[in-house]
């Protein structure tokens, strides 16, 4: 399952979930993407990232469960500020458009 921070219900299925991820990819993707800190337990993670897009800072996390075997079974992505949530949403949207 897929959680994005611009969508109200989440994503289900391999398909869609790659189909978002690699939007993500591409908007957020390239230089000015770092990592800033990372959290870990058994059966997830917290990574923590940053990106300025159009002068705008984006800060978020991605929140990751894993199954027993190591496999992803849900991925929460959260954002802040809400201009940067309004800013994603519009390039997400563009960037799914043209998929």
């Amino acid at each position: 399952m897929f959680e994005s921070p611009v969508v109200h219900t989440p994503q289900r299925g391999r398909d869609i979930t790659f189909k978002y991820l690699l939007g993500a990819a591409k908007v957020l993707g390239g230089s000015g993407f770092t990592y800033t800190g990372e959290w870990r337990s058994d059966n997830g993670a917290v990574l923590e990232f940053e990106k300025d897009i159009e002068g705008i800072k984006l800060n978020g996390v991605d929140i990751i469960k894993f199954a027993d075997d190591g496999r992803i079974i849900h991925f929460k992505v959260m954002v802040r500020p809400l201009k940067a949530i309004n800013l994603l949403h519009r390039l997400m949207g563009e960037q799914l458009a043209s998929q």
